[in-house]
């Protein structure tokens, strides 16, 4: 995690890290990401590269996943090489909206093994509250080194997610409503044994809470037992990620999340505002 004003000390000492403005291009996202391209090009953090969420930090998807799976080795690393990414390199990723997405990229190059990948607290807004710079200048591809190794954080399949919300402590962190489903609704509701959680509220006025809250916020779940978070595509979850990583705990995440959950009618869901009873799971 660093503030605006430790990237602009940093910058003015001449160590510039690798910094990635993550918009939206393709899908559902596609007006949001044609309009914050075009505000790229207006004006960004100088040095930073504009970054397509769909294209760069999700992989293609299958009949049984998700719509964001997690991008291909090669992908990722082709894409590392090209923003200038070294191993060793600092990365600095934000956005200038949705907190979520950029959380994402910073799952993304974590699990891909660019260790040093830190999320700008604020964004671009934290940017120019600061008076930092913006520049219109798109720089040109860069020449890194970076090698990916996939698997650097903690990753749950469908099933690690069923016997986690028995053994430990399984987060839902999508909307209240989305959680709660409705009974008469099939695919709707939550993965038994889920807590509510929602990713929002991990921030406040666009910044992460701070280690206080986020404590008194996740506290009955802070008993040693190991914790996972889910969503519905595996976006806002890495909200619950970060905001844990920011009290030094670490969470795996399901990158299917709900949206694979149901592709297997065979499993489960509760409905309502309780976790409701984990299904047993085989060992």
């Amino acid at each position: 995690m660093w503030s605006a004003e430790h990237l602009d000390t940093v910058s003015r000492r001449g160590t510039r890290p690798v910094v990635l403005e993550i918009g939206r291009e393709t899908g559902a996202g596609a007006a949001e990401g044609e309009s914050g391209l075009r505000a790229y090009t207006e004006g960004h953090i100088p040095g930073a590269h504009y970054v397509p969420f769909e294209r760069d930090m999700v992989g293609a998807p299958a009949e049984d996943s998700g719509p964001n799976p997690l991008p291909s080795a090669g992908d990722l690393e082709r894409r590392l090489r090209a923003w200038g990414v070294h191993d060793g390199s600092t990365v600095v990723v934000h956005t200038r909206q949705n907190p979520a997405v950029a959380a994402r990229a910073w799952w993304v190059l974590r699990w891909a093994g660019v260790e040093n990948t830190l999320f700008l607290d604020g964004g671009l807004a934290a940017w120019r509250a600061i008076g930092g710079a913006l520049d219109t200048r798109v720089p040109p591809p860069g020449a890194g080194t970076a090698v990916a190794r996939p698997g650097s954080l903690p990753v749950l399949t469908a099933r690690d997610a069923e016997r986690l919300a028995a053994s430990g402590h399984l987060l839902d962190a999508r909307a209240p409503e989305a959680y709660a489903g409705d009974p008469r609704r099939p695919g709707t509701g939550h993965i038994p044994g889920a807590h509510s959680l929602p990713g929002s509220g991990n921030f406040t006025g666009g910044r992460l809470r701070d280690a206080a809250e986020l404590t008194a916020r996740y506290g009955a779940h802070l008993d040693g037992r190991p914790l996972g978070a889910y969503c519905g595509s595996g976006v806002s979850a890495t909200t619950t990620v970060l905001a844990l990583a920011s009290l030094g705990i670490q969470a795996a995440l399901y990158p299917g999340s709900w949206s694979e959950w149901i592709t297997d009618p065979a499993r489960p869901a509760a409905t309502g505002d309780r976790p409701g009873a984990p299904e047993p799971s085989a060992a």
